[in-house]
């Protein structure tokens, strides 16, 4: 077992994308910096996300990059690190990275472990020290108290990072037991709502044979806001990139609808009901007309009264999100007001805070991971300076 370490001169509490930048910024800076995390591996929310494939960023106008985050105050942080310098980054890493159809950033090899290596490697070879299962337990005093594999150990670094995570995925490690320690210290905290999520929906037996079936070739509608794009039906609802899309407008209350042929005008709806044999079945019909099974199944299950009446506006009644520990990601955490523009606690001078434990919130497609970075690599800038003062 290691022996307990000095007090390093910098401290990365939480080893994710954001504190994994913010210790490579201050070693880039000649700083010294141990790393701890709670986790007995680095980086487990950040593998999880790529391991059906890697989407490091959108590859977009800055104009339209930065209008998907709700807060201006990520603008600055996100100028001097976005698109063009995260996948900069990954080249510098040894790993190429290529452009979707839909603007979507992926390495080649698609998987995040590769680049996780690399990256893990540079970090070592630039003198970066990396402690697991250590788990932050409050404060003592001036000194940040963890419960280790050794015993309970005290640091008093000259500066602090924290890198927590938000509250999804839980079981990764981004639970959101910190909120209170920072709260003790006079830390304003925005209360936490799920963000990128499912939603329930109360489901008859007759949708059981369509649980994980995708509902593609749609628009999703909710409210005036109407997006195209793809579904998957679950058995605990709705879920998926076409309903991440819009899902802030579901939570806030809009219904959620679908037009089940976007590329087809209403009139046009009848006119092809004509052409068709009398005494066809419903569901034949609604095959010719383009739609198939799971779409049928979603007509039949909330409008069976009058099938072809809905197709453009097909209402999907919702029994609210899905819990916090479902969503992809969250808003709430660290307030705004909280920190400087270095993003420096104010309550805590010499502590900063990055990534997702900061109160944004961003769509999926690469916008989540390419702020974590941003604001990892932001704060740990401005620590390198104040120790430097």
């Amino acid at each position: 077992m290691p022996p307990a370490p000095e007090a390093p001169e910098a401290l990365v509490i939480g080893a994710g994308p954001a504190g994994l930048m913010a210790a490579e910024e201050l070693a880039k800076a000649g700083v010294q910096v141990l790393v701890v995390e709670a986790k007995p591996t680095v980086a487990r929310k950040f593998l999880m996300a790529g391991k059906s494939g890697l989407n490091v960023t959108k590859d977009e106008p800055w104009d339209t990059f930065a209008t998907r985050y709700d807060t201006p105050r990520l603008r600055p942080i996100l100028s001097a690190f976005g698109p063009m310098e995260v996948q900069d980054w990954c080249r510098a890493l040894g790993h190429d990275v290529y452009t979707g159809s839909s603007g979507r950033v992926f390495p080649v090899e698609m998987k995040a472990s590769p680049l996780l290596r690399s990256w893990l490697q540079r970090l070592i070879t630039q003198g970066v020290e990396l402690r697991t299962r250590w788990r932050w337990a409050g404060f003592e005093g001036a000194a940040f108290r963890f419960d280790t594999p050794s015993g309970p150990q005290t640091l008093t670094p000259k500066v602090t990072i924290l890198a927590l995570g938000g509250a999804s995925w839980q079981r990764l490690g981004s639970d959101g037991s910190w909120v209170p320690r920072l709260r003790e210290k006079g830390v304003q905290i925005t209360a936490w709502q799920p963000a990128n999520m499912g939603f329930h929906v109360d489901w008859s037996t007759h949708m059981t044979p369509f649980f994980g079936s995708p509902v593609k070739g749609i628009a999703l509608m909710a409210g005036p806001h109407r997006e195209r794009g793809e579904f998957v039906i679950s058995a605990k609802g709705v879920e998926g990139g076409g309903i991440y899309s819009i899902y802030k407008y579901l939570r806030d209350g809009a219904q959620l609808a679908l037009d089940l042929l976007p590329d087809l005008g209403q009139d046009e709806i009848p006119r092809r009901l004509a052409r068709m044999k009398p005494g066809e079945s419903t569901a034949n019909r609604l095959r010719k007309l383009g739609l198939d099974r799971a779409q049928t199944a979603l007509v039949m299950e909330f409008a069976r009264a009058e099938p072809f009446a809905h197709l453009k506006h097909l209402p999907i009644p919702l029994q609210g999100p899905r819990p916090l520990g479902e969503a992809i990601s969250v808003a709430g955490g660290v307030a705004w007001e909280a920190l400087t523009d270095e993003l420096e606690l104010k309550a805590l001078p010499g502590t900063f805070a990055a990534g997702e434990m900061l109160d944004w919130e961003a769509p999926t497609g690469g916008y989540l991971l390419t702020a974590s970075w941003a604001t990892g690599r932001w704060a740990g800038q401005a620590a390198a300076r104040r120790i430097r003062l």
